[in-house]
């Protein structure tokens, strides 16, 4: 008896005990269950640089010298009449009802001022809580404990909030900051991900259906889909007790779980069917899926961690965070695909057609191999193959110009944060911010805060503070206007370290912001710290964070390429055997990653077919986006070219015929691939429907990258490019011989190994 691969035997083992193997699993789940609901996943919205920025490290000297203990959250309530002025008493009476109820609960609100209180000690710092018609005012608030506790209490702050504008209904009234923006989001983010899910898996569902032509077996890949999720929540909950994860995490977890999770179950329920129409026994049929199907979806999970693991190069928590949460879910339903269904297999046998009831004799074993020997002649994909392949030169050309003119908008790429301002017009947070930028000014929610290390009592200090003051207010806008608002200067309880802190007529994430950072770090701060005969001056606060978060992006993006193509052409290399195979599937990927970013931003950023798709336009595309992509794609691009090559390096090593090869491997896998593709086109468009434009933009560019690999790709650039090369797609140098053969196909489960016929469950 011929040996076994060790996914065969997997499947082997698993399907001989199926009840075992189910029992354990579910088990599995409810011990995720039960982490879940005793500590569940522990998120922050904050976005931490790990490398050491100025911006951390002036932070860093804030908390030291104890002007804060740590950063507080913060709050900006606002305040409007459509017919009084804040002269009116009954204006004033109800901006003090709404400041002392903040007050009251000391657990949520630290402090809390309001134009009234200012204006009798400095009424100068008070006309800047005004606007310039007078029918506004702001409450700058403080919450109470850290930003971390602070984000925790938005619930509550939205309750006060909606309690004052209950007493108060002739009045508008509204806030924005840490704890209710975060709120909002995350209540939007939770709403976007269930709608995201159940729109993915019913379009899924659907396609399972028409790929399958059978319910029973549509099912299968949706319940190891789940059963991934579900146990990724669980190890993420565990792993964010120890670090705590970015809220990106559970989108994440559940995007990448029902696409992965769908389609390797797919991929492996199919090959068994296939191999039972053959004349396979269920048993034979199982174990030659796992040495094949199943051992495609072991090496394709492998590239996909490969992939993610560049995101832990990146020292910052937004990009590892989606790292741990893709990867852990990519494993489980990697495992569960080895084990879990070969054992469900197993106790469904031939029940996986119902409602139809197929017949697996001989009459059908003898008219599927009539039908795969004709295959290669008819039918839609003969049609294609014959084409592609008759003219190689002009489809790969035609097929390489299509998706470099797709990439070319990437050239006119604006990365940034999207900030309130991006958000649905029906959140309160988003009226108060364009009330807070029209009157008054975004800024003031996020503050430039400048750093002045050294003793306050210092004549140089004190020239330094003076000449920061006037700089600041020198500098202006575009349109003339002064850029900087009143500056606060607060000295450390200890007198070694000074803050400047200054609010920008700007939105905290705007372009124009970034750049005033620059101009701060590379005109105004050197020649004054210059003149510090000891001791240093750091610009931070949140712009200064985002435009450290750039510097650091743009440091590591290479590194990550450089990581994440080396080890995937290692690794393809070797399971393929070809350094041919390896430098084409990379080509390939990059185009195709390079066609998603091009038309992310043609769409979000040039607007086009926005109204169409029911996307916002915005002026930027998300910082981090790109760099997470390429990781994602590069993985999930890389199924497709598993599991077809694989197809024709199985037929290519019993034949030794290039061209039939190819030919044979994409119509073998063009049904299913295309489902898989549409599978996860529909699930990564589920949460492109979400309301919220992050959501829609990494949706939109992980849907279009997989439908552009499923089909100009496979379908165009792979066996134009493979019949060019003929034999030489399998080259590799004497010198690599000493590499272990890993191909995918593993050793072969013979007719000599388990009988064919027609066995019955």
């Amino acid at each position: 008896m011929a040996s076994l691969s060790s996914t065969a035997r997997l499947a082997r083992i698993s399907a001989l005990h199926p009840w075992r193997t189910v029992i354990a699993w579910g088990g599995l789940l409810v011990l995720a269950g039960v982490i879940q609901g005793i500590t569940p996943v522990n998120t922050t919205t904050d976005i931490s640089l790990l490398n050491n920025p100025e911006s951390q490290r002036g932070w860093d000297l804030i908390e030291e010298h104890g002007i804060r203990e740590e950063r507080r959250g913060t709050e900006t309530i606002v305040v409007r009449s459509a017919n009084m002025t804040i002269d009116d008493p009954a204006f004033q009476q109800t901006v003090q009802r709404v400041t002392e109820a903040f007050r009251a609960d000391a657990e949520v609100i630290a402090e809390a001022v309001n134009y009234y209180e200012l204006n009798a000690q400095n009424p100068a710092a008070a006309a800047g809580l005004v606007s310039a018609d007078r029918t506004t005012t702001i409450i700058p608030v403080t919450l109470a404990g850290s930003l971390e506790e602070a984000t925790e209490h938005g619930a509550n702050v939205l309750a006060l909030l909606h309690a004052q504008q209950d007493a108060a209904p002739d009045f508008t009234i509204l806030t924005v900051g840490d704890g209710s923006l975060n709120e909002e989001v995350n209540t939007l983010t939770e709403e976007d991900i269930a709608r995201g899910e159940s729109i993915g898996a019913g379009i899924a569902f659907l396609i399972l259906i028409v790929v399958f032509g059978a319910l029973v077996a549509a099912l299968v890949p949706l319940i190891l889909a789940i059963i991934s999720i579900g146990i990724a929540f669980g190890l993420a909950a565990i792993v964010s007790q120890i670090s705590e994860l970015s809220f990106f995490v559970t989108s994440m977890i559940s995007m990448i779980g029902l696409a992965v999770g769908i389609d390797y179950a797919l991929f492996v329920v199919e090959r068994y069917r296939e191999e039972r129409r053959r004349g396979a026994a269920k048993q034979h049929a199982i174990e030659i899926a796992g040495s094949t199907a199943s051992r495609a979806v072991l090496f394709s999970g492998l590239t996909v961690i490969v992939a993610l693991a560049g995101m832990f190069i990146v020292p910052n928590n937004i990009y590892r965070s989606l790292g741990i949460g893709a990867i852990l879910v990519v494993v489980v339903a990697v495992i569960a695909t080895l084990t879990l269904i070969p054992a469900v297999i197993a106790l469904l046998g031939d029940r996986l057609d119902w409602p139809r009831r197929r017949t697996y004799d001989a009459a059908t074993a003898a008219a599927q191999a009539a039908d795969d020997r004709e295959m290669i002649h008819r039918g839609f994909w003969g049609t294609v193959s014959r084409v592609v392949m008759g003219n190689p030169i002009i489809s790969l050309v035609l097929a390489v110009a299509f998706l470099v003119l797709c990439a070319v908008p990437y050239f006119n790429l604006n990365a940034g944060f999207n900030f309130a301002s991006s958000l649905p017009d029906d959140l309160e947070s988003k009226a108060a911010f364009e009330i807070l930028d029209a009157e008054f000014s975004a800024g003031l929610i996020s503050p430039v805060e400048i750093v002045v290390d050294g003793p306050v009592d210092d004549p140089a200090v004190q020239q330094a503070i003076a000449a920061i003051t006037q700089q600041l207010g020198a500098v202006t806008t575009a349109g003339g206007d002064r850029l900087y608002g009143p500056v606060t200067t607060t000295p450390s309880p200890d007198g070694r370290i000074s803050l400047i802190s200054v609010p920008m007529n700007l939105d905290p994430n705007a372009d124009a912001a970034t750049d005033a950072i620059g101009q701060l770090r590379d005109e105004i701060v050197p020649p004054i710290e210059a003149s510090l005969p000891t001791g240093r001056i750091l610009v931070t606060g949140i712009t200064a964070n985002n435009v450290d978060f750039f510097e650091m992006r743009d440091t590591y993006t290479p590194i990550v390429f450089l990581f994440v193509l080396g080890l995937s052409f290692l690794l393809l290399m070797t399971v393929f055997r070809s350094l041919v195979v390896a430098a084409k599937a990379i080509a390939m990927n990059l185009l195709s990653v390079g066609a998603a970013y091009g038309l992310i931003v043609w769409v979000f950023q040039e607007g086009n077919l926005v109204g169409v798709f029911g996307f916002q336009q915005v002026e930027v595309i998300e910082a981090w986006l790109p760099l997470f992509l390429f990781s994602v794609l590069f993985g999930l691009s890389m199924d497709y070219h598993v599991f077809l090559l694989s197809r024709i390096r199985e037929h290519y090593d019993r034949s030794h015929r290039n061209a039939e090869s190819v030919a044979v491997g994409l119509q073998r896998t063009a049904k299913i691939i295309t489902g898989a593709a549409l599978i996860m086109v529909a699930v990564f468009g589920g949460f492109a429907s979400g309301r919220l434009v992050f959501l829609q933009q990494m949706g939109f560019g992980l849907g279009a990258a997989v439908l552009i690999d499923a089909t100009i790709v496979r379908s165009i650039l792979v066996p134009s490019a493979m019949v060019l090369l003929g034999d030489r797609n399998w080259y590799l140098p004497r010198w690599l011989h000493w590499l272990p053969d890993l191909r995918v196909e593993g050793p072969a489960v013979t007719e000599s190994a388990q009988p064919r016929g027609s066995v019955a469950d």
